[in-house]
């Protein structure tokens, strides 16, 4: 159990799921956000709120400065001169501000000495205070103290009355950041109300996201494992994203190419199972009809025999054929690469299938552009070129003619076969590497031929790392272009269909 909830816990950390990863983004996207958020707008309400604090007691400051001039609180106008407002007014006035903002003023002369101290402490004593004599060199400073809760500013006084507007004094003021802190946790307990609620929404949007997101994802997975399970076995239709129909369409291509093959793989087992029974049935015929005439003569014995060796050739060729192409199946194939002179080879298969070309009235012309050397496996370029030679003879007309032609450049030879035969139809074009694949089923029992020996010359041309094409039209003749390198790269290996 406790196993099974480890390996619960590791997949979901993993994150191997589109939907869990989706619902963690758009989390993620939704919650950063407004911690930030509210973080922000605290931050923007204490730093407001300090420097708000900060002017309105610096503006009240400045104006008890101005009444401690004009009262002459530090005895600079001469004998005799009469103030207004008492003293007694103004240290009130000073108590009124301490008072209003929980905190502490004094007033200290140019010699450093306290005049004035709201608390009561530190009259007639001395301070020593970076702030204060950065005030009286002309530069107010402001500090808030976060930690210990109060913020600290000083405010100099001038005598406006004086041409030399020197400082004579300076208010060294602390206030209590109580309200604002005050107001800053109840502030801060609404935006932490707000953010849980946008949290709840963010969550619950996540999950409807992650799940409408990957929906389209689950049809085709569902559609997939239909097709898998065999409840269905046409093409999937499944609307959704760009992704997804991506997918449909490279998993319907692919069924598509499993149907081909599943058919050629019953078309290929059929065809061998009927290509080796038509022999055999044919020598049971032979056979059972020697048997029914015990005293037939010698020479339709003979005859007989003749037409049996013959049946065993046909079923001794679509054998060895089938065994070549098990061989060049397999990726361990090798080639045995001679330097070859390619014209020559093209003259001995000529010479060879001539007598086939003559008894069906069929001209042969070689057509040589240069002489070609190269890097190639004789046996299986044999096959390729006796192969394409002799299916130009066999589907060819009376009278009609093949033109062999062979040229190279610097990277390749080329080797086309040009017929005047019966052609091939459009349709057929893609099925005739297949094996046991027939374009007239009706004339190939007389023609002859096992139907493997396009796939066998595809499986030598690409063993060679070349190219095969073909043009046709029906009525009027067949080109098969083969294109092999002249030098073999030993690195490349050997490629099957």
């Amino acid at each position: 159990m406790v196993a099974k909830l480890f390996a619960e816990l590791k997949a979901i950390l993993s994150l191997r799921s589109l939907q869990k990863r989706i619902f963690l983004v758009v989390l993620l996207a939704g919650i950063v956000p407004s911690v930030i958020m509210r973080y922000g707008i605290l931050e923007n309400y204490e730093e407001r709120s300090v420097q708000q604090r900060i002017s309105t007691v610096q503006n009240q400051l400045m104006i008890v400065g101005n009444h401690l001039i004009s009262n002459n609180y530090f005895n600079l106008k001469p004998q005799g001169y009469t103030s207004s407002v008492s003293r007694d007014v103004i240290n009130a006035e000073l108590e009124m501000i301490s008072n209003l903002y929980e905190g502490r003023v004094m007033i200290i002369d140019s010699g450093l000495k306290v005049l004035k101290d709201t608390y009561g402490i530190s009259e007639g004593k001395t301070i020593i205070s970076e702030e204060v004599i950065k005030c009286f060199r002309g530069q107010v400073t402001n500090n808030y103290d976060r930690e210990h809760g109060y913020i600290e500013m000083t405010t100099f006084i001038t005598d406006a009355s004086s041409n030399t507007g020197e400082i004579i004094a300076v208010m060294l003021t602390s206030i209590s950041n109580e309200s604002i802190a005050a107001n800053l946790e109840v502030l801060g307990q609404k935006a932490l109300i707000l953010e849980c609620l946008i949290i709840v929404v963010v969550v619950a949007m996540a999950i409807v996201l992650s799940v409408v997101m990957t929906r389209p994802f689950n049809r085709v997975t569902e559609a997939i494992n239909e097709v898998k399970a065999g409840y269905r076995d046409e093409s999937i239709s499944v609307q959704g994203y760009a992704e997804t129909n991506h997918l449909v369409s490279a998993f319907n291509q692919l069924l598509k190419r499993m149907r081909v093959l599943d058919n050629s793989r019953q078309e290929f087992v059929e065809n061998v199972s009927h290509e080796l029974k038509t022999p055999m049935a044919a020598i049971k015929v032979l056979a059972d009809s020697l048997l029914a005439q015990g005293d037939a003569p010698a020479e339709l014995y003979r005859e007989f025999l003749e037409d049996i060796a013959s049946e065993i050739d046909r079923e001794n060729q679509i054998i060895t054929d089938l065994l070549a192409l098990v061989k060049m199946d397999k990726k361990a194939q090798e080639l045995n690469i001679v330097s070859l002179n390619v014209n020559d080879l093209v003259e001995l298969i000529l010479k060879r299938l001539r007598p086939l070309a003559r008894k069906k009235d069929v001209e042969v012309v070689f057509e040589s552009m240069r002489t070609v050397t190269a890097e190639v496996d004789e046996v299986k370029m044999s096959l390729i070129m006796s192969n394409l030679v002799e299916n130009a003879i066999k589907y060819n007309k009376e009278h009609g003619w093949v033109k062999v032609e062979l040229d190279a450049d610097h990277q390749y030879f080329t080797f086309r076969v040009s017929d005047s035969g019966l052609g091939i139809p459009e349709d057929s074009l893609a099925h005739i590497y297949e094996r046991f694949y027939r374009v007239d089923k009706s004339h190939s029992r007389e023609i002859g031929g096992t139907g493997l020996g396009l796939a066998i010359t595809k499986n030598s041309v690409l063993m060679h790392r070349g190219s095969i094409t073909v043009a046709s039209v029906e009525g009027e003749g067949t080109t098969f272009t083969v294109k092999i390198p002249l030098t073999y790269m030993a690195s490349n290996g050997a490629q099957t269909m």
